[in-house]
């Protein structure tokens, strides 16, 4: 049976693995859309190879480009934020949420409004707006599956399980490039050091989050809102090979975990297939060659950025999109080599510090949050600069 699917965030790393899987299983697929930010290029090449029935940057700018691009072939063109909502209202049996930061929250929204099934690629808009999106989810019934590797591993740790049978859930993290780096040499860290990730292949905003473990407490979050079983029973723990993606232990003291190679397709293919497994072409676990694994507890001293983000989760509200709005502002800069690697976490911080907006009670509540904390945050970094 075809099933028809739109990629949010076409041109990225998820997005290329998405269609890398639905390219070796076309007969299944039919893609309904494809959107990008700015890469009218590339929207294009895979706009001309899937044959969407739209393609839709989001930059209004390119509108012109992106339509000359596609000229004569059918398929219809738009851009901007409007654009990227309405096409995520479309008929779709699964929407692969991918587009990076914020600007995912609106049609990823949008998507479970319309009763459609999420497979969720975007932390960043359940970290800013878990609570709107799960009471979405529950009011349409659209089920959302967890991509990120470590909350597809609970995910596939949990089937057959009973949450209310959790005793705990413990999120793996790789420890990132800088894991036994001291605090004074991290100071003098370079961008290209930070995006050069030890297991996976990513972007180079996640990439930094990995660094600074500033990921690992936006997926936290993000866990504290899929798996409602309590924040004190989500712990994070350090495992350098990044072979177990996570790990739930139940009520019995059975521990379940996933493992496999660090390759994004797995936990693609389990969210494009669910309920079912579909064949990948990643490269099979073979623990004869691994041959250990390696645990411990995470260094909240040399990385904070956990700590913090589990105080913001615990306190709600505000804290968590203006954390996760901070960051994205902060970690930009120090790609652009405007501040330094410990300053994003402590330009974060000092984001939080400096206002306590009320609670959110809908998304432009949300948006109004998240473009006060980048304004602040952009301020914060413009006096490390001058520092």
């Amino acid at each position: 049976m075809t099933r028809r699917l739109s990629l949010f965030g076409a041109t990225g790393s998820v997005g290329q693995s998405t269609l890398d899987l639905v390219r070796r299983d076309g007969e299944s697929w039919q893609v309904a859309a494809l959107t990008a930010n700015s890469d009218v290029a590339e929207l294009a090449r895979l706009a001309r190879e899937f044959r969407p029935d739209i393609a839709v940057i989001a930059d209004e700018t390119r509108y012109a480009d992106l339509a000359d691009a596609l000229a004569g072939t059918g398929i219809e063109v738009a851009a901007g934020a409007d654009a990227l909502v309405a096409a995520s209202r479309q008929p779709a049996d699964l929407v692969m949420a991918a587009i990076v930061g914020c600007a995912g929250l609106a049609p990823t929204m949008a998507a479970l409004e319309a009763g459609t099934p999420v497979a969720l690629a975007n932390k960043e808009a359940l970290v800013s707006a878990g609570e709107l999106m799960t009471a979405a989810s529950r009011a349409s019934g659209a089920a959302i599956l967890p991509v990120d590797s470590e909350h597809n591993a609970i995910f596939q740790c949990l089937a057959g399980g009973r949450i209310d049978q959790v005793r705990r859930i413990i999120l793996t993290a790789s420890g990132g490039p800088f894991r036994t780096m001291s605090a004074a040499d991290m100071a003098r860290v370079t961008p290209a050091q930070a995006v050069a990730h030890p297991n996976w292949s990513m972007g180079a905003k996640i990439s930094v989050d990995s660094a600074t473990m500033m990921n690992k407490g936006l997926e936290l979050i993000e866990a504290h809102h899929l798996f409602p079983v309590g924040l004190d029973r989500i712990e994070i723990l350090v495992h350098p090979q990044s072979v177990i993606h996570s790990l739930v232990e139940y009520i019995d003291c059975s521990t379940l975990a996933q493992l496999g190679s660090p390759d994004m397709r797995i936990p693609i293919a389990s969210a494009l297939a669910w309920p079912d497994r579909m064949a990948t072409p990643c490269a099979p676990l073979d623990l004869a060659t691994i041959a250990r694994l390696d645990f411990e507890a995470p260094d909240e001293t040399r990385f904070p950025a956990t700590a913090l983000c589990r105080a913001a989760i615990a306190e709600g509200g505000a804290r968590p999109a203006q954390l996760n709005a901070a960051n994205e502002v902060a970690v930009a800069a120090f790609l652009a080599g405007r501040i330094s690697f410990p300053a994003i976490v402590d330009t974060v911080n000092r984001v939080l510090d400096a206002a306590a907006p009320a609670a959110p009670t809908g998304l432009q509540d949300i948006f109004s949050v998240d473009a006060s904390s980048r304004a602040a945050a952009q301020q914060f970094v413009e006096q490390f600069e001058h520092a």
